[in-house]
């Protein structure tokens, strides 16, 4: 039943924005690390963006880095992407992900729970 569920993908002009929205269910994850990956068509999955239990730190890929900002209520159990000056390459479905260590998640190690995914497409 623990589950995360992504939401608030689309269609949006290049230059754009879009906030994307993950719910988690199932357990409390106000001790979790959370963050986002992506994978385009043909392409494997890439990291994006990660935050703290706390919501205090953050960590940032640097092909998004000054355009995407991620954040977190813990209360909620819910994580936003708000995304910014899109471009077309930022197409793709983007995963939310929980993990008890904030270190795997940046490196895309052992990665304890994803989404199912939700597809955001540029169109330039």
């Amino acid at each position: 039943q623990v589950r995360l569920e992504e939401s608030g993908g689309g269609l949006v002009q290049a230059g754009g924005s879009l906030r994307l929205s993950c719910a988690a269910s199932g357990g409390s994850f106000s001790n979790y690390a959370m963050g986002w990956f992506r994978q385009a068509t043909g392409k494997e999955r890439e990291f994006v963006a990660a935050i703290s239990w706390s919501g205090k730190s953050t960590y940032y890929d640097d092909s998004v880095k000054g355009r995407f900002s991620v954040s977190r209520d813990t209360a909620k159990n819910t994580m936003n992407l708000d995304l910014n000056n899109l471009k077309p390459e930022d197409t793709a479905v983007y995963y939310c992900v929980a993990d008890s260590s904030f270190r795997n998640i940046i490196t895309y190690d052992q990665i304890e729970l994803w989404g199912q995914g939700t597809l955001v497409t540029i169109s330039s």
